[in-house]
């Protein structure tokens, strides 16, 4: 076997682990959306209060980006993932034995803080490892672990709510997971060559400013910052609005909510032809029309069995629009590619913590109406401004001597 091929198989092996990891964290990103009524019954809260396990989750994983980054390009990406699966053991089971809400709270801001070396890093290690024609769908195989944890941590939430063992057994169960994956990518870092010593320090500040001063960096960052706002915001609290409105179980919310990932599944499978056809331009135009039109969507239907349909369509939309976005956010400052990744992942987490505060205050205080038409507007004109700033990019690229 040559030394090349040698390589990609032990690439493949990585990505496939790194695929794991990111179906662990998906599943810690979403398993609280359909726990929030069961979470607000336990601890007499309202479900915006309730919401704070997913805004202090998001806060802390978002700022531990402006870490990880700097980390990862200095100590390899891989090992950093690893020690961060490690810290997701330890933040999952303290969630777990939390004896009272603002234990909770705290612990998931602990496990929101290990949690954000996982997914970030592990594009960044698939950037620099793959060519970017190639990356589009590479980062696809990836994100079938995310989307695939995403559904199950929907669906397993509400399963958890409805059931005697609760929030605590959600996650114990998550626990478990992590710790098989932990041993599994402890594994694979025998195999991967050591990274370079370090230099003296790490120059967080000066790596930062270094993406920050990228003109097309900041269009990708506001840009994904909007989608943190628009539409994971909203998105936390669709279980507890079909269980409101319609009067389903918590699980049968969940699993008609779950389909999203379902969608966005679709979308992976078919990432090389619809890169091919559509190109990226088109790609987050049509993908911001499908998740506007999908909230509009949820607002005006009739019966609550359609919830599962749109939510299909809005997953689909969701990754044609994000999955352009991550591409590029690989290719921000390839130099600082780990850095680079982790403000794209900061950018997305900060505005979904802003999201979840402004939607559950709306969902408490004036209802549905407000909280689906905000993302129904907002994120078609989202997809449409960068759509035309990634044409006028590539037409100043073009151009370039």
């Amino acid at each position: 076997m040559s030394a090349t091929a040698a390589a990609q198989r032990r690439h493949s092996a990585t990505i496939l682990v790194l695929a794991g990891a990111a179906f662990f964290s998906g599943a810690a990103l979403r398993i609280c959306d359909s726990l929030l009524p069961r979470l607000a019954q336990d601890f007499s809260r309202t479900p915006g209060t309730a919401g704070r396990v997913i805004i202090s989750f998001a806060l802390a994983y978002g700022l531990m980006q402006l870490l990880f980054g700097p980390l990862g390009d200095r100590y390899g990406k891989a090992r950093m993932v690893c020690i961060a699966l490690f810290g997701c053991i330890a933040g999952s089971l303290a969630c777990a034995l939390a004896p009272n809400f603002d234990a909770l709270v705290g612990m998931r801001v602990a496990w929101g803080m290990a949690a954000a070396g996982v997914i970030p890093l592990s594009l960044a290690w698939i950037g620099d490892a793959v060519p970017y024609e190639r990356r589009q769908a590479t980062l696809a195989q990836l994100l079938t672990g995310t989307l695939g944890g995403m559904m199950a941590g929907q669906l397993a939430g509400g399963l958890f709510a409805d059931s005697a063992l609760g929030w605590r057994g959600a996650f114990l169960t998550l626990t478990a997971g992590y710790a098989v994956i932990a041993v599994l990518m402890l594994l694979r870092l025998r195999g991967e060559p050591a990274p370079p010593p370090p230099g003296a320090r790490i120059a967080f500040a000066s790596q930062l400013r270094a993406v920050w001063r990228e003109p097309w960096a900041r269009v990708v960052l506001a840009t994904v910052m909007t989608e943190g706002v628009f539409l994971l915001g909203p998105l936390a609290y669709l279980p507890a609005y079909l269980h409101q409105r319609y009067g389903l179980s918590l699980s049968a919310a969940s699993a008609l909510i779950a389909l999203y990932a379902v969608g966005g599944l679709a979308y992976a499978i078919a990432a090389p032809r619809i890169v091919r056809r559509l190109g990226e331009s088109r790609m987050v135009l049509w993908g911001g029309v499908l998740m506007g039109a999908g909230y509009l969507a949820w607002l005006l239907a009739p019966v609550a069995a359609l919830a599962g349909p749109i939510a299909l369509l809005v997953g689909f939309g969701t990754y044609l629009y994000h999955n352009t976005l991550q591409t590029h956010a690989t290719q921000m400052a390839p130099a600082l590619r780990g850095t680079s990744v982790a403000m794209f992942a900061f950018c997305l987490f900060v505005g979904q913590a802003i999201g979840v505060t402004l939607a559950g205050a709306t969902f408490d205080h004036l209802g549905s109406i407000p909280l689906l038409l905000g993302p129904a507007l907002a994120l078609p004109a989202s997809g449409w401004g960068f759509a035309r700033a990634l044409r006028r990019h590539r037409t100043r690229a073009d151009g370039q001597p």
